[in-house]
């Protein structure tokens, strides 16, 4: 995500950062500046510990990748982070470092890791910071001032263990709320699916991370620094196999893009119309609140909702099925959903292309989605200028059978936001 604007699904740009998400990078920024100016006027109180914790956070830093889906892209990094700011011993001796120190020696390793990435111009800088800053210094913020004044000494065992894993799930927590808000702020998406999507993505790799997190700091306090490269391993190893897996999923979405691009290619249906309509029907899929799977199913099915085309000795006009009589459509369709239940992809998607073109009292929402998008699509290109402004109106003249009304509005505020412009084709 960019610093100064979103673009909703290619039909234009939401404008300048939003107040909240300014206010969210400011607030960060004074904290890492504040932390580094007291640093440098009265140096490192641990400075061991300090270069351990930065060497390894660094090293997670420089092996984050980007692209892919999931949340936390640089798990070593927010362990070795989490594991500093939750740290109190060191071998059986006493850590004196404080908030301020944690959050420099955070940011400055961050930084150092960063540099190959923002030389390269990937991954979104910015807001990785910015999370990893404000988490970081809520987790020290929540352990240092009890730890220093003494107010855990009678806690030990399994007790401060389950209070350290406590605080990693409440930074956990966190985390998932200020990704959302800086979500909602650049988009404008509902932010309560946001959240949700956040906090189930927080069961995946983020468990991960909040366990490894607490292992090494109680370990470091048992034996010293020696545990960091070795309760380092198994999340790095874990991390290599999650970016294998998310390269799969991508290599698989471009294998559906590909095929749907096969009417494209016959002459069919227009060029970048399938993109266009799936890159839109999930920016309506947003607005509705679908969660991440559904929004998959959607964009999928979006893609593939015309490929029953193919099966047709003469061609459609234009490749505009929503001219036709509702039985030709209907029967595109299910030609459509046979095609791709060959193709092996999920059945979910197949059954949203096939029931594209029932009533939209009969359809899934995902169905719903794609109809009104598609037809938006078709009649605003054919109309020329004043187009989405007409195909829109079209569309709730017919919401009495064929579209359904909420998703009509919802594709209205959608194309609001990006200022109501014709798709561009190709």
């Amino acid at each position: 995500m960019s610093a100064v604007g979103v673009e909703i699904s290619g039909y234009g740009i939401v404008g300048r950062a939003p107040f909240t998400l300014t206010l969210v990078h400011a607030v960060a920024l004074l904290l890492a500046v504040v932390s580094l100016a007291v640093v440098f006027w009265h140096g490192l109180d641990e400075r061991g510990v300090a270069l351990a914790f930065g060497i390894l956070i660094a090293v997670g830093e420089l092996a984050r990748w980007s692209g892919a889906e999931e949340r936390e892209s640089a798990p070593l990094a927010a362990a070795g982070a989490l594991a500093y700011a939750l740290l109190g011993e060191n071998a059986g001796h006493r850590a004196d470092h404080g908030v301020l120190e944690i959050v420099a020696v955070v940011v400055a390793a961050a930084l150092i890791g960063c540099v190959p990435h923002v030389a390269r111009g990937r991954g979104p800088t910015a807001d990785h910071l910015t999370r990893r800053v404000l988490t970081v210094g809520f987790a020290a913020v929540c352990f240092q001032p009890l730890y220093n004044q003494g107010r855990l000494m009678g806690w030990g065992g399994p007790s401060y263990a389950l209070l350290l894993v406590s605080l990693l799930v409440l930074t956990a927590l966190c985390d998932a709320v200020l990704a959302a808000a800086m979500a909602h702020a650049r988009t404008r998406w509902p932010f309560g699916p946001l959240l949700r999507d956040e906090l189930r993505a927080t069961l995946g790799i983020g468990s991960a991370v909040c366990a490894t997190g607490a292992v090494m700091s109680l370990a470091v306090a048992v034996v010293g620094l020696w545990a960091l490269p070795v309760f380092s391993l198994p999340l790095l190893l874990t991390q290599l196999s999650v970016r294998r897996y998310a390269a799969v999923r991508v290599t698989y979405r471009q294998t559906i893009a590909s095929l749907a691009r096969a009417t494209e290619i016959a002459g069919y249906t227009p060029t970048g119309h399938a993109r266009r309509v799936a890159e839109l029907s999930r920016a309506v899929g947003r607005e509705l609140g679908l969660s991440e799977p559904d929004l998959t199913v959607l964009e999928y099915a979006a893609l593939m909702h015309d490929i029953g085309q193919l099966s047709l000795v003469d061609p459609v006009p234009a490749g505009a099925t929503s001219v036709l009589s509702a039985d030709e459509q209907r029967r595109i369709a299910l030609l459509g959903g046979a095609v791709v239940r060959q193709t092996g992809v999920d059945a979910e998607v197949a059954v949203v292309v096939e029931r594209q073109a029932d009533p939209y009292r009969e359809q899934p929402v995902t169905a719903r989605i794609v109809r009104a998008v598609n037809a938006y699509e078709e009649m605003a290109r054919e109309a020329g200028p004043g187009g989405p402004l007409t195909a829109l109106e079209k569309l709730r003249l017919a919401t009495a059978r064929d579209y359904q009304p909420e998703v009509v509005e919802s594709l209205a505020r959608v194309l609001l936001r990006g200022t109501l412009t014709l798709p561009q084709a190709g």
